[in-house]
């Protein structure tokens, strides 16, 4: 297999551990990084990534964080979509009488009202830390600085979540993109993002997404995975994401993505 560049999302797809990559991937990496250029592609904060970068050598190279919403290149901003905060502000009150608790990012800045069970996991898988305050306190903050929201994290209960899909999709569907992470988390995205238009962005000339093999596992990835010219699922992947794929490598655990460049490249 002969490709320019390579993508991979990271919870569940490259991360063989809930915050790390394995000394395999690691390698792996290393191998290939001088002929293959490396590109993370993740829901993830910036913060969040760049020590996972660091870690495999290479920081020099461009990051998609938050589905596409922020893509940076060497701390520089390459691209930025946020969504609106008069829709943000329409959307907190719709979720606070549902008892739904937002957590606001834009850039690296991470907020919530208050900890949860679901805050703490997050503050262990990601090795980052939130702002604690009111999410009114927060938009407020926002808005006196013409920023809005790279992602909103809707949580919730199960029952919460069911009640409050349809409505999403009938009142905010024209600016936000959502999709259920699991029973009590919803991520919104803004409307014209995704890691798909990300990768197209950073594509430079003579390149095409014919010359892209990505990884993923997820509901986010699917595009990606259908799209470029060699899609991986890993085993644990949803469904929608192995019939999106070209191949089926291994599970994030048993360092499929890893496994699969040793195979292939």
């Amino acid at each position: 297999m002969n490709y320019k560049i390579l993508c991979s999302d990271l919870d569940g797809t490259l991360l063989s551990s809930k915050n790390d990559v394995s000394d395999f991937t690691v390698n792996e990496i290393n191998r290939i990084k001088d002929r293959i250029k490396i590109i993370l592609v993740s829901a993830r904060m910036p913060k969040s990534m760049t020590y996972l970068q660091k870690r495999m050598g290479i920081e020099e190279n461009p990051i998609v964080c938050y589905n596409g919403a922020l893509v940076l290149e060497a701390n520089k901003v390459i691209h930025s979509t946020t969504i609106s905060i008069s829709k943000t502000k329409e959307l907190h009150a719709l979720c606070k009488a549902a008892d739904i608790k937002l957590g606001l990012y834009q850039n690296d800045d991470w907020c919530v009202a208050e900890t949860s069970e679901r805050v703490e996991k997050e503050i262990f898988n990601t090795k980052a830390r939130p702002t604690f305050e009111p999410t009114s306190t927060t938009l407020e903050r926002w808005e006196a600085h013409a920023n809005g929201p790279h992602k909103i994290m809707l949580m919730g209960s199960k029952q919460a979540m069911d009640e409050i899909t349809p409505v999403l999709q009938a009142r905010f569907s024209d600016e936000m993109n959502g999709y259920r992470s699991n029973d009590t988390l919803i991520e919104i995205a803004p409307k014209t993002v995704s890691k798909l238009q990300a990768i197209r962005s950073l594509l430079q000339p003579g390149e095409s997404l014919e010359d892209v093999i990505a990884f993923g596992d997820n509901f986010n990835d699917v595009e990606m995975l259908e799209k470029v010219g060699c899609g991986v699922a890993v085993y644990n992947a949803r469904e929608a994401a192995k019939k999106a794929a070209n191949h089926l490598t291994l599970s994030n655990t048993e360092h499929g993505v890893a496994q699969f460049i040793q195979d292939h490249l």
